[in-house]
Parts: structure tokens; C-alpha cells; sequence
């Protein structure tokens, strides 16, 4: 029998291009963040990463893209589940609606999203005199990331949607369950892995976002300013050691999440295959 030939290249020069191409793109920029750092002392490192306001930053930009996250992951399920399992007019376009994230410039949609927020704006005229104010505060980051994030999510979860017959409702439900069983029995379980992968590259996604949050947050030190600002403040200044020292933190703390997250992801794999 003769030998399958591939059309693409044999494993050794495929996986030699692989990491050529990573190292290039990925390994080498990042060791040179490292190597960077090693110019400072321990000392000097922790006393530049624990900076309250370095610490500050932190916690906006973490606490503010899992909230985002959370957020776009049922808002996103439903918005998945209005554009697979129903017909209405204006379908096409609200599908089209869903990637303007991933086409708009994000300086566009910082400057978009105040103006609409804003205590003259659409919507922020309306929040402020209830005592709601969005833009300029920690809940106008939060705004940002939530909008950015969305179309991971969706565009994950559409298409498991679409294979998930809709007979296996139809069975379940003849055989006495209610809705809220056929969901979290038979509809969940099937989704939860492509839901956990939207979830995470929606959270990634919007820990390294700067344009359309620095025009909405304020930047206000303490307050409202993102870690991502902050790193480009030092570089401005000249302290290129202090912002990679800032940056090498971001990194380690972003790849400790997204391989927990990750990890998460597999185990939950495992157990729905050994299930079945």
C-alpha cells in the first residue's frame, strides 16, 4: 500500500517553521522583557511592582476584565442563543453587530463610548442624576472591556450552538423535563467548554486593552488608571527598566490565569468524554 503523501511538509519542517516563527513573534520579545529586568536588584524590582500605585493598577485592570468577562459570558450565551435558534428580521445585521468590535478602532470606540456616557451623553445623562456616573470612573473601564469582549464569546459558543441538534430538547422534554432541566442537563454540559474558551479569550483580551479605556476611565492615579497606561507613563518618562519591570508582572499574572483557566478547560473535557 503506498504511503499517504501530505500536502503540506513533513512533521520535522513543520514543527521547525512552528517554532521558528513563535520564537520570532513570541519567545524572543518576551525573554527580552525578562533579561531586561535582570538590570535591576530584587529589591529594586519589588519595590517598583509594589508601588501603591502600581498595586492599584493591578487591581482595576484584573478585578475590571473579570467582571467584563463574567459579563460577556451570559450576555454573550444569550445573545448566541437569539442568533442560532431564532428567525427575525434584522437577523443578519445583528449578527454583522456583533464583530464591530473586532473592526472598530478601539480609540473610536473609547471616544464613542464617552461621549454616550458622559454626564451630556445619551445614556450618562440619565445614570448621573440617578447618582450613576460611568464615564471617568472605574465602571467606564468596565464599560470598555465589556465591549471589546463580547464577540469572543459569541463567536465561540455560535457555532457548538448550531451543532447541538435541536431533537435532544425535543427529547428531553417528552420525557418530563422542564426547561430549566433540558438547559443545565443536556444544553450546558455540551456548551460549557466553548463558553469557558470565550470566557478566557474575552479576559485576556481585555487585560492588555488600552485604547478604548484610556479615553473612558479618567486615568486618574488610584483611581482609574490601568496597568497598560501606567507601563506606557514610564516609557514616556524614560523608565524603560520600571515599565518592563511592571509589564513582566502583567505577564507572569496573565499566563498563572489563562493556564489555570486552561486547565479548567481540559479537565472539564476529560470528564464530559469519559462521561460519554
Amino acid at each position: 500500500m503506498a504511503k499517504q503523501k501530505n500536502v503540506l511538509p513533513g512533521f520535522s519542517l513543520s514543527l521547525g517553521f512552528t517554532i521558528f516563527y513563535l520564537s520570532l513573534i513570541v519567545l524572543i520579545p518576551l525573554s527580552a522583557a525578562f533579561i531586561k529586568t535582570t538590570e535591576l536588584s530584587f529589591l529594586e524590582f519589588w519595590h517598583i511592582v509594589t508601588a501603591p500605585r502600581v498595586v492599584a493598577s493591578y487591581k482595576l485592570t484584573f478585578g475590571a476584565s473579570l467582571v467584563a468577562a463574567l459579563i460577556n459570558a451570559v450576555f454573550g450565551l444569550l445573545t448566541a442563543w437569539v442568533l442560532v435558534r431564532y428567525t427575525f428580521p434584522g437577523k443578519k445585521f445583528i449578527d454583522a453587530l456583533v464583530d464591530l468590535p473586532f473592526a472598530l478602532p478601539t480609540a473610536v470606540a473609547g471616544i464613542a463610548l464617552t461621549a454616550v456616557y458622559a454626564g451630556n451623553g445619551w445614556i450618562g445623562s440619565w445614570l448621573e442624576p440617578q447618582g450613576i456616573k460611568v464615564a471617568f470612573t472605574p465602571t467606564g473601564v468596565m464599560v470598555a472591556l465589556t465591549f471589546i469582549g463580547l464577540p469572543f464569546v459569541v463567536r465561540t459558543v455560535q457555532p457548538v450552538l448550531e451543532d447541538l441538534e435541536a431533537e435532544t430538547e425535543e427529547a428531553a422534554a417528552s420525557l418530563g423535563a422542564n426547561r430549566w432541566q433540558t438547559f443545565s442537563k443536556i444544553i450546558f454540559p455540551a456548551i460549557w467548554p466553548a463558553l469557558l474558551t470565550g470566557f478566557a479569550l474575552a479576559f485576556a483580551r481585555a487585560i492588555g486593552e488600552y485604547g478604548s479605556v484610556i479615553f473612558i476611565a479618567g486615568n486618574m492615579p488610584m483611581v482609574s488608571e490601568i496597568t497598560p497606561l501606567l507601563i506606557i507613563t514610564k516609557l514616556e518618562q524614560y523608565d524603560y527598566v520600571g515599565a518592563t519591570a511592571v509589564a513582566v508582572v502583567m505577564l507572569i499574572i496573565s499566563f498563572m490565569l489563562l493556564f489555570a483557566i486552561n486547565g479548567l478547560q481540559w479537565w472539564t473535557n476529560r470528564n464530559t468524554t469519559s462521561a460519554h
